[in-house]
């Protein structure tokens, strides 16, 4: 059980494939802990090898939270994942559990753990940009934000239409930039975050395995299941990396072997966003993926930190 010795949330971050879930179970075995997700894609309900998701026979009994929430004919909400992932670590914690908050969308990780006013939305409002970037174009949208928001058009990609259309709700809704919303680099309650690293080499090499073993796992059929289920009217998951391109293969448009290489590619491109997300944040304590005693490190710093909280 949790005791004085461990901080109230203990959150393991860091890109994709370095092995948090794998880390987070070690803990929570060692600290009696409850993990919650923090991945945008494992909030859906049957996107599972994609996203890399731990099957229910592997979580060694410890309770899971925030995975399998939505349908995939459902838009992502940070408003409404705040709340929920929040209310989750504040219970844990109550009952005396380690919260142990676990994923790799920055944005998710920063809004269940630090100070974040999430600004409002009004469906009208976008569906009005939503309508202008699908009849003038994405880089006409953008051209747009940057007229409103310069700080908030560098930061987004002229390609991410969502994002695009989100920014431009924002400072019509607030008046405010986008760019302004961040959250604050301060914990909401007491926390510890630990992220993993791994050279760049070895992490390219194994996304490249990962990618091939998720086709060889089935993901061509998972997403065709997902198809027949309203995959592609959702807005936000058939955007996934992996679903995008298994969608892709299944109409033709690239064979299996391009798929795989497209995914693999895209994959290395998030894990760099990932990383220069995490980078500037100096409360994040930083541990190499490959050590041997990684869990011991692991449990050294969350007993350092409980010694001397204010470190």
């Amino acid at each position: 059980m949790a005791t004085t010795a461990e901080p109230s949330i203990l959150a393991i971050v860091g890109a994709t494939a370095t092995g948090k879930s794998a880390l987070a179970l070690d803990l929570a075995q060692s600290l009696g802990g409850e993990i919650v997700n923090a991945d945008a894609m494992q909030l859906y309900r049957g996107m599972d090898i994609g996203t890399a998701k731990l099957p229910v026979e592997e979580r060694r009994g410890i309770p899971h939270h925030q995975l399998d929430v939505l349908d995939v004919t459902q838009e992502a909400s940070l408003a409404a994942y705040q709340r929920c992932a929040r209310a989750d670590l504040d219970a844990i914690a109550a009952r005396g559990g380690v919260p142990i908050l676990v994923g790799g969308s920055g944005l998710y990780v920063r809004a269940a753990i630090d100070t974040l006013d999430i600004p409002p939305t009004d469906p009208l409002v976008r569906a009005r940009w939503q309508s202008y970037a699908d009849d003038h174009g994405p880089a006409a949208a953008h051209q747009r934000l940057a007229d409103v928001d310069p700080v908030a058009a560098q930061q987004i990609l002229p390609t991410n239409t969502r994002r695009i259309v989100r920014a431009l709700e924002v400072v019509e809704l607030t008046g405010r930039p986008f760019a302004g919303v961040h959250p604050e680099r301060t914990y909401r309650r007491p926390t510890l975050t630990l992220a993993l690293t791994m050279a760049r080499k070895d992490l390219d090499a194994r996304i490249g395995i990962r990618t091939e073993q998720m086709w060889a796992l089935g993901l061509l059929a998972e997403v065709r299941e997902l198809d027949a289920h309203g995959l592609r009217s959702g807005r936000t998951a058939p955007r996934a990396i992996g679903y995008q391109q298994a969608l892709a293969q299944l109409d033709g448009q690239l064979t299996e072997a391009a798929a795989i290489e497209a995914t693999a590619q895209a994959t290395r491109r998030y894990v760099r966003r990932q990383e220069s997300w995490l980078r500037p944040d100096r409360r994040i304590i930083w541990l190499d993926a490959a050590a041997p005693d990684l869990l011991t490190q692991a449990l050294t710093a969350v007993r350092a930190r409980a010694q001397d909280p204010g470190q």
